[in-house]
């Protein structure tokens, strides 16, 4: 887009100036023949003035005379009767250059001639054409410099709601506070604000649902399940079989709970692969270093090669991106991002050296709204539904100084082995 927005406007500056650069050339190239001949004539009219005064035939005051002839020019007196008199020589008229003339009549029939050579017009036409010319490519420049402003200003907006709509759909649901200064694209940033904020809602409230159901049901079916099982030793062979048949059929609904529960688990994870947490977190690390630098902090990275996560790339990134924005606001002290491997997890820790959470805001860290200073307390809330999202799992595990931990699914066997070889990769 940016391309398109600067070679139309250069298209239409490039017009604009062939449109009236043109003119306006030929405009000044007449304007300075008309000036120079009127210059000519105005010469004629006082040596005109000065020849008056004297007697028929008398002979001319070339001293006089010639501070009104031009350098390099020539006055040519001719009167009926009087031999042809003549104050100067015309340059590079031997040579057969341009000359440049006009003339007055004087006397009684007599007329005066002044020259010059036409070299020194044009000449003065060739510098006026020049800049002329200098001045359109000069408001061509502008145009550029103007064009290249005006598409970054519109594109790199736009660039930048576009990257936020990806965000967005790869499951980043934290507000973006920067605005562009252009009221339709700060529009669109409000509303992709907003639907962030409703999509986090709804996720949570479908993940909360999620498991009071489930907690619900497996109550139920452990319930159900003792009572049928206590039946099943019923005397009356008629009661203990239904019983028994009651209790099978028990055990298949917990088995499809299950199922549904992982099949919803399955889907929110869809966009899961396997992902190098070195180079992950190296790039949340060099995104989120100059802002810790710039506070007069410091972050360090402690993660091993070769530790495979089974994740969505983005959604840890910006996890991880905003346990490290909450480091940043609300603790102190150097961060530190760790990585290692747990018993059945890969396990990332974030850190600070802060003063850390009071202790009555512990239970509630994660909750929406909730926040140590004036902040909108979203983040940790959006953190935690990005790394459930991937099946993963986010807890405070200290609260002073401060540290979060992530528990992430590794990559099974068949990711790695099954990834396919790029085409043409030899074997």
């Amino acid at each position: 887009m940016r391309r398109r927005i600067l070679l139309s406007t250069l298209f239409v500056v490039a017009v604009t100036a062939l449109v009236l650069g043109g003119p306006l050339a030929f405009t000044t190239w007449r304007l300075v023949d008309d000036f120079t001949r009127a210059e000519l004539i105005q010469r004629l009219e006082q040596i005109d003035d000065r020849l008056d005064d004297k007697p028929p035939g008398a002979p001319i005051d070339s001293a006089a005379i010639a501070l009104a002839v031009p350098a390099g020019g020539e006055l040519v007196v001719e009167v009926p009767g009087a031999p042809v008199q003549r104050v100067g020589t015309v340059e590079g008229a031997a040579e057969g250059a341009g000359v440049l003339s006009e003339s007055l009549p004087f006397g009684q029939g007599g007329t005066i001639t002044l020259s010059e050579p036409i070299s020194v017009m044009r000449t003065q036409q060739a510098q006026v054409v020049v800049i002329v010319m200098l001045l359109v490519v000069l408001s061509v420049g502008t145009g550029a410099v103007v064009a290249t402003v005006t598409a970054r200003r519109l594109a790199e907006p736009l660039l930048d709601v576009a990257d936020r709509a990806a965000r967005l759909g790869a499951g980043d649901f934290r507000r973006t506070p920067l605005r562009h200064g252009i009221p339709e694209l700060d529009r669109v940033s409000d509303v992709l604000d907003t639907s962030a904020g409703a999509l986090a809602d709804l996720v949570q409230r479908e993940r909360a649902l999620v498991g009071d159901v489930s907690h619900q049901l497996r109550s139920r079916i452990t319930a159900l399940t003792l009572r049928l099982d206590e039946l099943s030793t019923h005397p009356d062979p008629s009661a203990r079989r239904e019983a028994l048949a009651a209790l099978e059929q028990t055990e298949k609904l917990s088995e499809v709970l299950d199922e549904l529960l992982e099949a919803a688990r399955a889907a929110r994870a869809a966009g899961a692969e396997p992902m190098d947490l070195r180079t992950g977190l190296t790039e949340v690390a060099d995104e989120w270093r100059p802002a810790l630098e710039a506070a007069g902090r410091r972050l360090k990275l402690r993660v091993p090669e070769g530790l495979l996560a089974r994740v969505t790339p983005a959604r840890i990134r910006e996890a991880v991106g905003a346990l490290v924005d909450n480091a940043l606001q609300h603790g102190g002290g150097t961060v530190t991002i760790s990585a290692r491997e747990g018993a059945n997890a890969l396990v990332v820790e974030i850190g600070d050296t802060g003063a850390g959470i009071p202790e009555e805001l512990v239970p509630h860290v994660f909750d929406r709204g909730v926040s140590v200073q004036s902040s909108t307390g979203l983040g940790l809330a959006l953190a935690r539904a990005l790394v459930e999202a991937d099946g993963g799992r986010l807890e405070l595990s200290r609260a002073r100084p401060p540290t979060f931990t992530i528990f992430l699914p590794p990559a099974r066997a068949d990711d790695v082995v099954g990834t396919p070889r790029p085409v043409g990769t030899p074997r």
